[in-house]
This record gives structure tokens, sequence and C-alpha cells, in this order.
């Protein structure tokens, strides 16, 4: 079988689009594993799917590199806006539907294959603190740790060990480290799935960013945020404990389309 796809990547978290809306593709673990490994198909750290939906401009589903189907995917989903807008689905703001519930979405600008594009994440209402380290969930589970000398961290090393220990072994988890300097973030990611540390996590930065927030006590912010693949912004408003009007901000770029035989 011949499959069309799209190459995206978003502050270096890169995607592979297929465009599903005629409902003809049904990929095994296997075929998908094999289209985003990256010596033996088009390599990717994760793949998408989009679909018609009745209610909604349309949906996506997100599977991770290792050909499981995953949770909520923040690059992902601002990466599969842009690749909307290239298929044809001439809508801004759009509303799409993924695994944790609705998302709107908005083009700030296009310019060549590069896209600005913001994604409203899900509200966020429980957290779980502990003596080093938070858990939280923005439509995927995240770990986060505040670190320094970050640039210098054996991220794979030390998130493998945190990813694979007993609390979290058999649901997995996203490891996040985070070095603060005042309201910058620098982020580091050990993603579950793909198994190995990733150049940028969207539901990830989200997740340190709102770590900092209940570190901090701030209740409205817009936080920049560096990765080792690009840069990304984070902006929320905090009201009765809950985390609100949460906004995922970055670059999402057309890399190319292709075929491939699986």
């Amino acid at each position: 079988m011949t499959v069309e796809f799209y190459k995206y990547q978003g502050a270096g978290n890169d995607f592979v689009i297929l465009d599903n809306r005629n409902n003809n593709l049904n990929l095994s673990t296997l075929q998908i594993n094999k289209i985003c490994n990256r010596r033996f198909g088009v390599g990717a750290d994760g793949l998408m799917t989009l679909k018609n939906h009745d209610n909604y401009d349309f949906s996506m589903t997100y599977y991770n590199s290792d050909g499981k189907e995953g949770s909520m995917c923040g690059n992902g989903g601002r990466c599969i806006l842009a690749f909307s807008q290239r298929i044809g689905i001439n809508k801004n703001p759009l509303k799409f539907i993924a695994t944790d519930g609705p998302h709107d979405g908005e083009i700030i600008e296009e310019h060549n294959n590069e896209s600005l594009v913001k994604l409203k994440m899900i509200d966020v209402s429980q957290f779980e603190t502990a003596e080093n380290y938070y858990v939280i969930d923005t439509g995927s589970p995240h770990y986060i740790q505040f670190t320094n000398k970050l640039a210098t961290k054996n991220v794979f090393k030390e998130g493998k060990k945190i990813r694979n220990s007993k609390p979290f072994k058999n649901e997995g988890i996203n490891v996040n480290f985070v070095e603060a300097n005042d309201n910058n973030l620098f982020v580091r990611t050990y993603e579950r799935g793909v198994e190995n540390e990733t150049l940028a996590c969207g539901t990830g930065v989200t997740a340190s960013a709102l770590a900092y927030a209940v570190k901090n006590n701030l209740e409205q912010e817009s936080i920049q945020i560096k990765t080792l693949g690009g840069d990304l912004k984070v902006s929320f408003k905090k009201s009765g404990g809950i985390f609100k009007s949460i906004w995922l901000e970055g670059p999402a770029t057309f890399v190319f389309k292709g075929k491939i035989e699986i």
C-alpha cells in the first residue's frame, strides 16, 4: 500500500500527518512505527491523522513513534492546524477535537512554509506537588522538576529512570527538566512513547509553565520558553484554583510531502 504523507515540525518536534478525510486509512501499530522510524521510514516523533467530524472542523488522532495511539500532543496540534489550511480547510480560527476534548486554534500569520500558530489547551484544575517535583496533566501527563545547569544534564538517562520508576512505569509519564530565569524558562523533555529526548514538547512546556506558576503563585502570565528546537510561548489565567485560557503559541513548519510504501 502506498501512503501519501506530509512532514511538519514545530520547534523541532516533528510529525508525519496523513489526510484521512476519506476514511480509507487503517494503519497497524507496526505500519505507523515503520513510518516514524528514522532509518527505515520517514522519521518522526509521532504520526497524526486528520479526519472529518460532524461537529468540528476536523478530528485529530495522535500516535507515538512506537506506533501506539497516544494522548494529546501540543506541538502536533499546532502543526495539524497549519496542515488543515494546506489541504483546503479554509477557516480561521478553527475548532477541532482530539483525545482530550475540543481545542480552539488560530493561524496568526503565514510566511512561505512556516506558520505562527496558537492552540488553546484544556483547563487544568488538578496538580500534584511533592518535595522536588510536580505532576500536571495538560492533555498528557507530565512530571516537572526544576533544576540548574540544564544544558549539560543527561536528560535521556535521568528522564528514562523517572519514566520507568515504580509510580509511573505502567502508564508512563513525560519527564520535563526546567531551568527558570525570571519569567523565562528553558525546558528539556524525555517523552514516553518516543522513549527518548525530543527537541520540544508542547504539552510539556505547557505543564512546565503551569508548574512555574504554582511554584511562584502566579495568577496570570505569558511565559517565554526556550527548547532545544526553538522558542514557544505559554499564556494562561488562573481563577479559583483552575488554570483557564491556556494558549500554546509557536511556529509550525511544513517540511516536505511524499509517498511511502508500507
